[in-house]
Parts: C-alpha cells; sequence; structure tokens
C-alpha cells in the first residue's frame, strides 16, 4: 500500500463527509506496538539531549517574569475524551489565564478554539519559544508517559470539548500527538471545521510510514519556523 502524500503548506483537501465506526481507523496491534516503541525510543533520547538546552530556557524564563513557573501545567482531553496534564515551558505572563477573559472578542480562529496572533499575554521570551516552537520540547514527557504520541490529534481543552458534536469527538478515538497530519497539511490557515476533517482523515490513513513522514515535515517546518504561534 502506497503512502498517501501530504499536501503542501497551506493547502489541504477536504476529505468527503465521513463517520468513523467502530474498528475503522488503523487499529492493528502492529501498528499500535510500532508506535509506541518510536514514541518511547525518540522521546527518551529527546528529553536526555535537550537537559542543557531545558535548563538554559527554564534560567530565561525566570529572569524574565519571575513570579511565575518555569513549566505551564493544563488540563487537556486525550483519548476517550479522558482528561491528562500537557506540559510546556510558559511562555505568558504569570497571570494569563486571568487575563484570557478580557481577550475572547480578539480570537482569530473560528470555532472551538482560541489563538491570537500578536497575544499581549505573551513575554519576550515566550515570543522565540513560540516562534522556535522550543515551548512544546516538554511534551516528550507526555509522550513517555503514554499521555500523548509523537503524531496524532492535538488534545483541545475542556472548554473546547464541550462545545463539540459527536461528529468532532472523533477525533478524540485516539492518542493525541505533539505533531499532526493538519498541522504540516496546513498549519494555522484553516478554521476548526477543516481541522477536525484533516484529524479524522489521518486516523483513516494512518500509518507508520504516514507517521514518519509528519514527523520528517514538522522538522522541516520547524527550520523555517513558518506560522508558528
Amino acid at each position: 500500500m502506497s503512502m498517501p502524500n501530504l499536501p503542501e503548506d497551506g493547502e489541504y483537501a477536504m476529505p468527503n463527509p465521513y463517520t468513523l465506526h467502530a474498528g475503522e481507523g488503523n487499529e492493528s496491534d502492529s501498528y499500535l506496538l510500532v508506535k509506541r516503541m518510536i514514541d518511547v525510543f525518540f522521546s527518551a533520547v529527546g528529553l536526555l539531549v535537550l537537559l542543557p538546552l531545558f535548563t538554559l530556557v527554564a534560567v530565561l524564563i525566570k529572569l524574565e517574569d519571575p513570579k511565575g513557573k518555569v513549566f505551564f501545567r493544563q488540563i487537556r482531553i486525550g483519548k476517550d475524551e479522558k482528561p491528562f496534564y500537557i506540559y510546556k515551558f510558559r511562555s505568558m505572563v504569570h497571570n494569563a489565564e486571568e487575563l484570557k477573559k478580557d481577550l475572547m472578542a480578539y480570537n482569530e480562529v473560528s470555532g472551538a478554539m482560541f489563538k491570537i496572533k500578536n497575544d499581549p499575554r505573551i513575554t519576550r521570551v515566550g515570543r522565540f519559544l513560540r516562534k522556535t516552537s522550543i515551548d512544546e520540547l516538554p511534551q516528550l514527557w507526555n509522550v513517555l508517559n503514554g499521555s500523548m504520541s509523537l503524531v496524532g490529534p492535538r488534545p483541545p481543552l475542556p472548554e473546547e470539548v464541550a462545545l463539540y458534536s459527536e461528529y468532532d469527538k472523533q477525533r478524540l478515538t485516539v492518542t493525541p500527538g505533539c505533531t499532526g497530519y493538519w498541522q504540516v497539511s496546513a498549519r494555522n490557515s484553516v478554521g476548526f471545521e477543516e481541522m477536525v476533517e484533516l484529524d479524522l482523515a489521518y486516523i483513516r490513513m494512518r500509518s507508520i510510514g504516514l507517521d514518519l513522514k509528519i514527523i520528517l515535515k514538522t522538522g522541516l517546518m520547524l527550520l523555517g519556523s513558518k506560522n508558528a504561534y
């Protein structure tokens, strides 16, 4: 079986409307076993190799905003709608969640998501961390402990899931990932509905070959830091 081609950056092909049913998608034991082995190996090696970088980033974060913690811990919804804590380097001011309610009117993403390109809550260090996606590196711990995978749908916030339809919830039938099909296909150029369709397309097509291709393309995108916010 040939590996499906990924759309070019900023382009996506909308899949036909399709509802997943029990047993559909690639859930073979061999696929899940190899996928988990890849996750454990790369996350463990990554955490060890990146330890000096983690130390430097921690110092910079505390120097700019001493009141806040180095790591940002937030509840996300994972596979089968089970909540878990996701970890990131803190890139915002320490009281960012308190300020969020005053910024909802400026949300630039449609549907059950919240994102502002020039979010005033982001610190100077945080802006660099986001542009380079270094703020996401602590999620390697989530991959190592099994709450996330390297590749899969991004885990949403509880308040976002509260707005999901039953159709949207199909993206929660697999382990969430650090990167995924819609990130490398369209990044931030699509709305919520298109993101859901791309996630469901990934669930139907996923394989080790496709996962490796997504990881490779993610690395190339990070080198260019295109549309990272």
